[in-house]
C-alpha cells in the first residue's frame, strides 16, 4: 500500500517538475526555471520537490529492496561507488558554489573546479547518486521514479542555458563552446 502511494507521489511530483522544465525550455521568455526573480521562497520551490523525489527514490529502494535480484559484490562496488562519488562531487560544488546559487540566485559564472570538466557537474553527480541507488537497491518502484528523476536532471540544463547566455553573454558562450554539457 505505502509503496504504491509513494510511487504515485513520486511520479506526480516528478511529472510536475518535468512539465516546469519542458515549459521553461520551450518558453524561455516566460520560464519558471531558472527563476526570473529570486525570492526567499525560491529555495523552497527548488529544494522541496528535489528532496521529495530523492527521498521517495530512497524509500522505495528500501521497501522494494532486491526485487530484481540478490545483492552481489559488483553491484555493491558499482552502486556504492556511484553513490559515494556523486555525494562527494555534488556537496563539494554546493559548498564552493553556494547554496543560494544552486537554487537560481545570480552569482558569477563558475568555470573552475568540476565546472572545468562539465558545465553541469552537480546534475551529473545527482544522476550518479540516483543510478548508484537504483543499482544497489535493484528496486522496480525506485527505478520508475528514478528514471523520471534522471530525465529531469538531463533536461534541466537546456532550460538554464538561455538564462546563462542572457546573464553572462560572451563569457558563457565561450565557456559553452569549450566545455561539454555533461561529461
Amino acid at each position: 500500500m505505502i509503496e504504491g502511494v509513494l510511487t504515485f507521489s513520486g511520479i506526480a511530483i516528478a511529472t510536475v517538475v518535468l512539465v516546469v522544465i519542458v515549459y521553461s525550455i520551450f518558453r524561455p521568455e516566460d520560464r519558471i526555471w531558472p527563476p526570473n526573480k529570486y525570492t526567499r521562497w525560491t529555495p523552497v520551490f527548488v529544494w522541496v520537490p528535489t528532496m521529495l523525489i530523492f527521498g521517495i527514490i530512497f524509500i522505495l529502494g528500501v521497501l522494494d529492496w532486491q526485487k530484481l535480484g540478490d545483492l552481489s559484490i559488483p553491484r555493491i562496488v558499482v552502486g556504492g561507488g556511484l553513490i559515494l562519488a556523486g555525494n562527494v562531487a555534488v556537496w563539494f560544488e554546493v559548498k564552493k558554489f553556494g547554496f543560494d546559487k544552486t537554487t537560481g540566485a545570480e552569482g558569477s559564472l563558475r568555470t573552475d573546479g568540476l565546472y572545468r570538466i562539465s558545465r553541469n557537474p552537480q546534475y551529473v553527480a545527482d544522476i550518479a547518486l540516483i543510478l548508484g541507488w537504483l543499482i544497489l537497491s535493484c528496486s522496480v518502484s525506485a527505478m520508475i521514479v528514478g528514471a523520471l528523476g534522471i530525465t529531469i536532471l538531463l533536461l534541466a540544463p537546456f532550460a538554464e542555458e538561455t538564462w546563462l547566455e542572457e546573464k553572462y553573454g560572451e563569457a558563457y558562450t565561450d565557456y559553452k563552446a569549450s566545455v561539454r554539457r555533461y561529461l
